[in-house]
């Protein structure tokens, strides 16, 4: 390959202006669908505080499985990014060729998976019938948006790995629009569509998921991606190719997998913390914290993206010894903006709180909840960077390793909290700085340890 010239847009540079010309696109593809997810909430808060409280528990399980793929998206994002900083085009078609078999399988299983056990898992762990009832119906409607938000992901995986994330704005944009549009149609019977309530945001979702899965591959036919990296030339099975990808993906799957389930577990708890009206009014209030993480998380995951992508690209140039200083420059603004937003929340939280619930007793037990979840992202930003960089250096394992031990002690943090002491829910939602504080220990410790430098993929 050393006849190759270099192909500047495929190798990045370690400089301010390239981060942010890659984790400004990607923040604005994730302010979209974040909006779009607030809009969802306060619709479903308009029904009452069962369907708020639902669609957490439904949130949440159907992350479990969203994850999946972004699993595979960020073991593939960082395969692509290595090989672009290689200089090795022709590579990256075969492996978006081989991903698309592998995406559709993960979600062809987890839809079965789903129906055969999906309504038993909700009646073992849900006490409320209602929730249980509403939850159950729901899940097997919005779980067929599952094929499509594969093939999205696996899309704006080839975006993002090969420098275009400038392009990733226009699906999320489409997705986000048609989401908000049939949400407040199908929920409340506007615009000649039928009233059907709180399924009506299943319908809507899967619908997106299909616009945006259709969006992204028709700007990469339009933009001649396909030829470029020949991604439509290489869909015959590559045993060694798939293995690969299986292999730095499966240890991501597993860590995204286990930290929504213990955000599953969360959930889980607080409802069973108590009873009637008493079990809807928490899960109503959590089900806004995780708004407000959605909300962080629209800067935060962008520079964990931007990260991945540019210690692999990095890596893969032979220039080992400037990722340190790449990790510093991507935390140092991700905490500058993270911490732009709490700062504006805590100085308006019942103003902020006022958008999902009008009820003066639910922002008067939320407004402390909101400090103390508006403060945890502040760690959040820095430890999903030093991660995203673990993911970057190719040793997945060790990402699965770190997530792994902050969810025991993440667990084991709330079922003290909840189960045992029965403390506020305040107290409860305090674990986040306890997890992401194990994160970021763990990954710098790994990060400094040099034992990354003479991985090969």
């Amino acid at each position: 390959m050393a006849n190759i010239a270099p192909n500047s847009d495929l190798q990045v540079e370690i400089s301010t202006k390239q981060i942010l010309k890659i984790a400004l696109p990607i923040s604005l593809a994730l302010l979209v669908p974040q909006l779009n997810f607030v809009a969802n909430t306060v619709f479903l808060g308009g029904l009452g505080e069962t369907e708020l409280g639902a669609a957490g528990i439904t949130g949440v399980y159907y992350l479990v499985f969203a994850l999946v793929g972004s699993g595979l998206n960020s073991g593939l994002q960082a395969l692509i990014a290595r090989r672009a900083g290689e200089n090795r085009p022709e590579e990256i078609g075969k492996m978006f060729a081989q991903s698309i078999w592998i995406a559709l399988g993960f979600a062809f299983f987890n839809i079965i998976l789903t129906y055969l056990l999906g309504s038993l898992f909700l009646s073992a762990v849900l006490n409320n019938e209602t929730i249980q009832q509403e939850a159950s119906l729901f899940i097997s409607i919005r779980i067929f948006g599952l094929p499509f938000l594969y093939l999205f992901q696996v899309g704006n995986a080839l975006l993002v790995g090969t420098n275009n994330s400038r392009y990733l704005k226009y699906g999320f944009m489409a997705e986000a629009l048609l989401n908000i549009f049939l949400d407040y149609g199908l929920i409340y019977g506007k615009f000649g569509l039928p009233s059907l309530g709180f399924n009506g945001a299943a319908i809507a979702s899967v619908c997106a998921e299909v616009t945006g899965m259709v969006i992204v591959f028709a700007i990469i036919i339009g933009k001649k991606f396909q030829k470029r990296f020949e991604l439509f030339k290489h869909f015959s099975f590559n045993k060694q190719l798939s293995g690969l990808i299986f292999r730095q993906s499966s240890p991501l799957i597993l860590q995204f997998v286990l930290s929504i389930g213990a955000w599953l577990l969360f959930y889980i708890l607080v409802e069973n913390s108590g009873s009637g009206n008493h079990s809807e009014r928490p899960l109503a209030i959590s089900n806004t914290m995780r708004t407000v993480f959605a909300i962080f998380g629209v800067f935060v995951w962008a520079f964990a993206n931007t990260s991945n992508a540019m210690v692999s690209n990095i890596i893969g140039q032979k220039r080992q010894e400037e990722v340190l200083l790449l990790v510093k420059k991507i935390a140092v603004l991700s905490i500058a903006c993270t911490a732009a937003i709490s700062l504006i929340i805590n100085l308006v939280p019942g103003l902020f709180l006022g958008i999902f619930s009008g009820e003066p007793a639910f922002i008067e037990e939320a407004t402390p909840v909101l400090r103390m979840v508006s403060v945890a992202p502040l760690v959040m930003s820095i430890a999903t960077v030093c991660l995203n960089a673990v993911t970057g250096t190719a040793n997945t394992k060790i990402n699965l390793g770190i997530e792994v031990i902050a969810i025991i002690i993440y667990g084991l943090y709330i079922y003290l909290v909840l189960h045992i002491w029965k403390l506020s829910l305040m107290i409860a939602w305090a674990s986040e700085f306890v997890y992401w504080s194990v994160i970021l220990l763990l990954s710098v410790v790994y990060l400094r340890s040099g034992r990354w430098k003479n991985k090969v993929i």
